[in-house]
C-alpha cells in the first residue's frame, strides 16, 4: 500500500452522485473502496450541494447504501453557506431564507435567525435549492437584494439529474434574482473553495484528495481549494471531456473507480515532448495529440492529456486536440 495513489492524502473528500452512486444504486466497487479508507488511516468526508436534504438525511442514505457515514461526515453547501454567513453578519442577524427547512436549520445553528419575509427587516438573503420555491419567493428575495442586503447562494449547479430526465437546478433561480436585480451572490458551494475548506477543517486534514466526477463543479472546487484532485470516470465527464478540459478544471489524477485509490499511479515521463505513461505514449503538435496505444488503455489517455495540456497551458475554455491512434 505504501505505493497506492491514497499513501500520500491523509482524507478523501468524494463526491457523492457519479462517485459513490448513480440513481438509487451504489457503483460497483465504490462502497467497499470507501469501507477500506479506514483500514489505510486515511479519513473519508462527503462534499454535496445538496441543500434540500439535511446531512444526516444524507448520511443515513448513504448507510442504506453500506457506504460508511457518520452524519458528520456529510459536509453540505448549506452547512458551508452557514459558515460563510457567520463568519460576515454579527449574531443573531435576520437572513431571509430562500430554500427548504434544512437550509434554515443550518442558518439557526450558526447563531443567526432565519427570516421568511422582507418585513422582517432581513440583512442578508441566503438562497438554496428547493422544489417547492415558487415566483413569490424568487420575488421576495429580488426586494430584499434589490434593496442592499447581502446576497448568498448556497451552490449555483443549473441542472439536477431527476428520474425523467435533467431539471433546473439552484443556480437557474439564482439566475432568476440574478437578473431581476444586476447583483451576483457569494456562493458557499462548489465550485467555490469554502465547502471543501469546511470539509477539510472537520476532518483535521492537511493533504486532502477531492474526488469527484464532474470538473465544472468538484474537480474546479478541489482546485480552487488548493487540495489535489482526482477525476473518476464513473460519471459525467469522461476522457475526452477531460483531455479537452480548460486550465482550471483539469485533475490531478484520472482514475477509472474508486478502486484506482489502493494502485500506484503511473508517473507520466515527459521524454524531450513525449509523454509516456505505462506502455503508452504521446506527442502534441499543431492541435494534434498522436498517441502510441490503444485508446481502451487509461494509460494512454494520462499521457494524452499531460501532451495536450502542457501544449496548451492556458486555456479559459474547453478545447479539444485532434486524436491520432497508433499501435506500439
Amino acid at each position: 500500500m505504501a505505493d497506492a495513489l491514497i499513501a500520500s492524502f491523509d482524507a478523501v473528500l468524494s463526491d457523492l452522485d457519479g462517485v459513490v452512486y448513480a440513481g438509487p444504486h451504489a457503483i460497483p466497487g465504490a462502497v467497499e473502496s470507501l469501507k477500506r479508507l479506514e483500514s489505510v488511516g486515511v479519513g473519508l468526508g462527503y462534499v454535496t450541494n445538496n441543500a434540500s436534504r439535511t446531512p444526516a438525511q444524507v448520511a443515513a442514505h448513504l448507510r442504506e447504501l453500506g457506504a460508511p457515514a457518520e452524519d458528520h461526515q456529510v459536509v453540505s453547501s448549506s452547512q458551508a453557506a452557514g459558515e460563510l454567513l457567520a463568519s460576515r453578519l454579527p449574531a443573531g442577524a435576520h437572513v431571509l431564507i430562500t430554500g427548504s427547512a434544512a437550509l434554515a436549520h443550518e442558518i439557526e445553528l450558526v447563531g443567526l435567525k432565519p427570516v421568511h419575509s422582507a418585513a422582517e427587516n432581513p440583512v442578508a438573503v441566503v438562497q438554496g435549492f428547493n422544489p417547492d420555491i415558487g415566483w413569490k419567493d424568487l420575488a421576495e428575495a429580488s426586494y430584499v437584494v434589490a434593496g442592499g442586503a447581502e446576497w448568498f447562494a448556497t451552490n449555483t449547479d443549473m441542472s439536477i439529474p431527476q428520474a425523467r430526465g435533467m431539471a433546473p437546478g439552484n443556480g437557474t433561480l439564482v439566475a432568476a434574482v440574478a437578473a431581476a436585480t444586476g447583483k451576483r451572490p457569494l456562493v458557499a458551494g462548489k465550485p467555490e473553495a469554502p465547502l471543501f475548506h469546511s470539509a477539510a477543517k472537520r476532518l483535521k486534514a492537511s493533504r486532502p484528495l477531492v474526488v469527484g466526477d464532474r470538473l465544472d463543479t468538484d474537480i474546479l472546487g478541489g482546485n480552487r481549494a488548493g487540495f489535489a484532485t482526482a477525476a473518476v470516470l464513473t460519471g459525467v465527464d469522461t476522457r475526452e471531456s477531460i483531455l479537452a478540459a480548460r486550465t482550471e478544471e483539469r485533475p490531478d489524477y484520472v482514475i477509472a473507480g474508486l478502486g484506482d485509490l489502493y494502485v500506484p499511479y503511473p508517473e507520466v515521463i515527459n521524454d524531450g515532448g513525449r509523454f509516456r505513461c505505462g506502455d503508452a505514449s504521446a506527442v502534441a503538435s499543431d492541435g494534434t495529440v498522436t498517441v502510441s496505444g490503444t485508446d481502451s488503455d487509461l494509460d494512454a489517455w494520462r499521457a494524452a492529456c499531460a501532451a495536450w495540456w502542457a501544449a496548451v497551458p492556458d486555456s479559459a475554455v474547453a478545447k479539444a486536440p485532434r486524436l491520432e491512434w497508433r499501435s506500439h
